[in-house]
């Protein structure tokens, strides 16, 4: 393995962040994964020889501590010794929220910004500084595509996330699933700082599930191999989705998920709401229980325009679907609900041709 060396940002807050590897031999790579993991030094990126030297494609994965997918497929690659059809940087990210014991569990380190909210800045913490030099790396090597890998909490088919429903991007997102998601939200994610190159994030499915992480090796095998990543046939058949809105908890409401009403909550959720992702939920769909007054919910759009009234309303102790909505990315863990979103809403369906 070549010997590690510390990228050198063009912003002095973003040097030294990341370590970076060379071509990994197969015997230097643990064969347990959780030994490899556990054998990281911070955020490590490793360099590969391509076959063609000319272009450079970029993987990242593990932004989130406990979506460890597209880390198991990088090991398992790594671990077979191939090369790959062109340069590649493979960046494993946030280590030290994925090392917190129990592994795999913390989304982030706790107390600390959610890493994949620090794209935009500040720069100046430590998740700040990884994004920038994650950043930095980007614009040195100047890629010809980049894919970041995550799960999600609920159970979601594979899909992918993008600014723009470009062919490039429907064509990255076919390598994984056959849903695209045309995002307008500016929350700090990595897909958002970048516009060099195609980029799209995806979303392999829930965290744990084995068919999750095979959708995750399959891609990524595929994503590093082939000589060319976009192929017009996968494309075409790629449903886009359009314009989603986050289902964010109001400010101080307590939300507790259960299969029935929780009297110490002021809003509980079905613990099995995941089971709608993707799928249409029609009107006066029951959505949870409130305590108290008020919609527990609010429903922001692009503009940052809170739309919950138009799609959701209170019948007695309850909140329901005003109108038939698509909610995806659903997730029934409280605290993430909490710190993050419930899930996000597609307004429309775009046809597979478009864009």
């Amino acid at each position: 393995m070549k010997p590690a060396t510390s990228v050198e940002s063009g912003s002095l807050q973003g040097r030294g962040v990341l370590r970076v590897l060379g071509d990994p031999a197969r015997a230097e790579v643990p064969s347990d994964p959780l030994a490899f993991l556990e054998s990281l030094d911070g955020p490590t990126v490793w360099h590969l020889t391509g076959r063609d030297r000319s272009r450079l494609r970029v993987v990242t994965t593990l932004l989130h501590g406990n979506e460890p997918s597209g880390f198991l497929a990088l090991h398992d690659w790594l671990r077979s010794g191939r090369q790959p059809a062109v340069d590649a940087l493979c960046v494993v990210a946030n280590v030290e929220a994925a090392q917190l014991h129990p592994v795999f569990t913390n989304r982030s380190v706790p107390e600390r910004r959610d890493l994949n909210r620090c794209f935009l800045g500040p720069f100046a913490d430590r998740e700040g500084m990884i994004a920038r030099a994650i950043l930095d790396l980007i614009e040195e090597h100047r890629p010809e595509a980049i894919i970041d890998i995550h799960n999600n909490t609920g159970h979601n088919p594979a899909y992918g996330v993008g600014m723009q429903p470009t062919p490039e991007a429907k064509a990255l997102t076919a390598l994984f699933g056959d849903r695209f998601v045309w995002t307008h939200l500016r929350l700090g994610a990595l897909l958002e700082a970048v516009d060099l190159c195609p980029i799209v994030t995806v979303e392999v499915g829930k965290s744990g599930s084995e068919v999750a992480d095979q959708i995750a090796l399959r891609g990524v095998e595929t994503f590093l191999e082939s000589k060319s990543v976009f192929h017009e046939g996968g494309a075409s058949a790629i449903d886009v989705l359009q314009m989603p809105m986050r289902a964010q908890v109001v400010p101080g409401c307590r939300l507790v998920m259960a299969q029935r009403p929780d009297a110490s909550a002021d809003f509980t959720i079905p613990d099995d709401l995941d089971r709608h992702n993707f799928e249409s939920v029609p009107a006066g769909s029951r959505i949870g229980w409130v305590r108290g007054d008020g919609c527990p919910l609010q429903l922001i759009d692009e503009r940052g325009d809170d739309q919950a009234t138009r799609y959701f309303e209170r019948r007695g102790s309850e909140l329901v679907a005003r109108r038939a909505f698509t909610p995806i990315m659903v997730t029934v863990d409280a605290a993430i609900a909490k710190s993050d979103c419930v899930f996000y809403v597609v307004e429309s369906h775009l046809s597979a041709a478009s864009g």
